[in-house]
C-alpha cells in the first residue's frame, strides 16, 4: 500500500450493471484503490491481466467485481448446462477462499448469483449435493476441486467463461501447480476464456503460466515502493534463544489490550508459545495445520469479535486473512522465505491504518534477514534487548466473559491441541489406518497443511491365502528334476593334454594361489630368494596341487546343473 490508499477514480465511473453498482454503494466502495484503478479498466472489457499486489490492497474487490459484471451483462456460453459454473476463483488455503467467499456473498447474493464454496477438511457429500444442483460461480482451493472434476465428474468446466487465480506464487509453493494447469486444460480456449491472475511476485515460474494458459495478458504492478506497508514501523531485536519468550511478554505487556498475531515458524512452537501466553494471562487461539476445519474458524470468529487478544499462527494462516484493527505482528520467527516476510506484515496497517512489525532475529533464523532487508529494499532499525524488556509489566485484571461465552473463553490451549489430535486419531481410525494425512472418505479431509487434496479411496481387501498356489507351482519342478535325472547323458570329452585328472576338454588348469610378503608378491624359489637377499627368513616354497575337477559322472548331478557350472566357468575365464 501507499499513503494515499485510494484514489481518485470511482467505481461510478466504470459502465457497471446497475444492481452491482447499487450493492457497492449500499456496501461503503465509492472510490478504488491503487490495483482496482488498473485492473478494471482492463478486465471489465474481457482483457486478461496479471497483477502483483499484496493482500489487503483491495484485489479480492477488483477481480469480485470483474467476475460478477460479466456474469450479469453477458449470456452464458451456448453449450453450459443450468448446472455447470461459469466462472470459478482458485485460491491456494482455505482460509482465503473462505474470506474470498465471504466477500462474493457480501454483495453478490442479492444480485441472483449462485456461490459454492469448496475446500477440503470437511464434508464431502455435502459439498457434493451442492454442487450437483448448479452453481454459477466456484470458490475452492485445487485439491478439492480436482476431486470432483476428476475422479467423480461432478463438475464440469467446459463452459467456464472466466477463471481467477489467487495468490499464484502461492500456488507454487504448495504444489498445486499441476492441478492448477488440469484445470485450465478442462475449461475453454483461452481466447474464449477470461483469466485474472493475481500474486505477491510476478516471477518468472508465474509470469509463464501466464504466458502459456492466458490470452495476451496485462501486466498491471503496484509501485515497488509500495511492497511493504509505508504506514507499517518495523524493528526487530536479536535475543538469545532463551530470551525470546520473555521478550515477548515484556513487549506484549507494553501493548495490552491491542489486536495482535505472532507468527512461528514450526506447529512444534505454535503448541509452546501459546501455552507461555496463556499462563501469563492471555486470551490466545491457534492457528495451523492440526487444528481441525471447524475450529480454525470458529478461532478467526472468536478473534475477530475481540473475544481472543493474540492469535499464533504459522504461514499457513499469512495471507489471505481479511481481518481488521490488527496493531501488533509478531514474527517470534524471522521466516525462511522473504516474501513471507512481506505476507506477515501485511496483516496490519490495512488500507491506510497504521500497525507495528516486530521480529526477533534468534541465533537460529537470523540469517534469513540480509534476503529479508534486501527484499524490501530498506534496513529495519535494530532495539537493544534490555533487562526492563524481560521484564512484563503487571497486567490489568480481564473483564469477565458476557453471558454465554463463558465456554469458548474458557477453552485452553491444551483442550485446542487435544482436540485436534483426537480428531486426527478419530479420523485414522474411520479410514483403517495409514498415514495422517492420507485422503479420506466422505466427509473428510487431509490433515496437514491446507489445500490439500481429499477426496473417497476403496479399502484394498485382505490378501488371499498363497498356500495353495505355492504348492502348484512347485510341483512342476519336481517333476522335471527326475526327469532330466533319468534322462541319457551325453558322452564324457577327452581330457586335455596336461590336464589334471578328471578335467574336461577346454577347461583352463586351475590358478595358483599367490602370497605377498611387504607388497610384492611371493611364489617358489623367487620368493625364497627375495626374502634370503633382505635378510629375512627363507620361505619353503609348497607346491600346490590342483584337485581333480569332479564331473557329472563322478557326482550324478543333473542336465541343468551341469550347464550352470559350464557358463560360471566360462564366464570366470572371460
Amino acid at each position: 500500500m501507499s499513503d494515499k490508499p485510494l484514489t481518485d477514480l470511482t467505481f461510478s465511473s466504470f459502465e457497471l450493471h446497475p444492481a452491482l453498482q447499487a450493492g457497492l454503494e449500499g456496501a461503503g466502495f465509492t472510490r478504488c484503490t491503487p490495483i482496482q484503478a488498473l485492473t478494471l479498466p482492463v478486465a471489465l472489457p474481457g482483457g486478461d491481466v496479471a497483477g502483483q499486489a499484496q493482500t489487503g490492497t483491495g484485489k479480492t474487490l477488483a477481480f469480485l467485481v470483474a467476475v460478477v459484471n460479466r456474469l450479469l451483462t453477458r449470456p452464458a456460453l451456448a453449450d453450459r448446462k443450468p448446472e455447470d459454473p461459469r466462472a470459478l476463483i482458485l485460491a491456494p488455503t482455505r482460509e482465503l477462499a473462505i474470506q474470498i467467499h465471504k466477500d462474493a456473498v457480501k454483495f453478490g447474493s442479492d444480485l441472483g448469483l449462485r456461490f459454492a464454496l469448496v475446500y477440503g477438511g470437511v464434508d464431502y457429500d455435502k459439498q457434493r449435493e451442492l454442487l450437483q444442483q448448479g452453481v454459477d460461480v466456484i470458490i475452492a482451493t485445487p485439491g478439492r476441486l480436482i476431486d470432483y472434476v476428476k475422479q467423480h465428474k461432478v463438475v464440469s468446466l467446459h463452459a467456464c467463461e472466466i477463471c481467477v487465480l489467487d495468490e499464484a506464487d502461492r500456488m507454487f509453493d504448495l504444489g498445486f501447480i499441476k492441478d492448477i494447469r488440469f484445470l485450465l486444460r478442462r475449461m475453454p480456449e483461452r481466447t474464449i476464456r477470461q483469466t485474472l491472475l493475481f500474486s505477491a511476485t510476478l516471477s518468472h515460474r508465474v509470469l509463464e503460466l501466464a504466458y502459456e494458459h492466458m490470452n495476451e495478458p496485462q501486466k498491471l504492478v503496484v509501485e515497488a515502493e509500495t511492497i511493504t506497508a509505508a504506514r507499517v514501523r518495523q524493528r526487530i531485536y536479536f535475543p538469545a534463544d532463551d530470551e525470546k519468550i520473555p521478550l515477548l511478554l515484556g513487549l506484549l505487556s507494553r501493548s495490552e489490550g491491542a489486536r495482535t498475531m505472532v507468527f512461528v515458524n514450526t506447529k512444534v512452537f505454535v503448541e509452546r508459545v501459546a501455552r507461555s501466553l496463556e499462563k501469563a494471562g492471555y486470551r490466545v487461539g491457534v492457528l495451523s495445520g492440526d487444528v481441525p476445519q471447524k475450529k480454525r474458524e470458529s478461532l478467526l470468529n472468536r478473534f475477530q469479535k475481540g473475544q481472543l487478544e493474540i492469535l499464533v499462527a504459522t504461514d499457513v494462516a499469512a495471507r489471505g486473512l481479511h481481518i481488521d484493527g490488527i496493531k501488533y505482528v509478531y514474527n517470534y520467527d524471522l521466516p525462511f522465505d522473504a516474501e513471507d516476510y512481506v505476507h506477515r506484515i501485511g496483516r496490519t496497517a490495512r488500507l491506510g491504518e497504521e500497525g507495528d512489525a516486530i521480529s526477533f532475529a534468534c541465533e537460529r533464523y537470523a540469517m534469513g534477514l540480509p534476503d529479508i532487508e534486501a527484499y524490501i529494499e530498506q534496513k529495519i532499525p535494530s532495539e537493544p534487548v534490555t533487562k526492563e524488556l524481560l521484564t512484563p509489566l503487571p497486567r490489568p485484571e480481564r473483564p469477565a466473559p458476557a453471558a454465554g461465552e463463558e465456554g469458548e473463553d474458557n477453552e485452553s490451549v491444551g483442550q485446542i491441541f487435544r482436540e485436534a489430535r483426537e480428531a486426527r486419531a478419530a479420523e485414522e481410525e474411520r479410514r483403517g489406518g495409514g498415514r495422517s494425512g492420507g485422503r479420506s472418505g466422505s466427509g473428510g479431509g487431509r490433515g496437514g497443511r491446507d489445500g490439500e487434496r481429499s477426496g473417497e479411496r476403496r479399502s484394498r481387501g485382505p490378501r488371499k491365502p498363497r498356500v495353495e498356489g505355492e504348492q502348484a507351482a512347485t510341483a512342476p519342478v519336481e517333476g522335471a528334476e527326475a526327469a532330466v535325472a533319468q534322462a541319457p547323458r551325453p558322452p564324457r570329452p577327452p581330457r586335455a593334454e596336461g590336464a589334471p585328472e578328471g578335467a574336461v576338454d577346454g577347461e583352463r588348469k586351475p590358478r595358483k594361489r599367490r602370497r605377498r610378503r611387504h607388497g610384492r608378491p611371493v611364489e617358489g624359489a623367487e620368493g625364497v630368494q627375495a626374502t634370503a637377499g633382505n635378510g629375512a627368513s627363507p620361505v619353503t616354497p609348497v607346491q600346490v596341487v590342483a584337485k581333480p575337477v569332479r564331473t557329472a559322472v563322478d557326482t550324478g548331478d543333473s542336465f541343468l546343473t551341469r550347464i550352470g557350472r559350464k557358463i560360471r566357468r566360462m564366464l570366470s575365464g572371460s
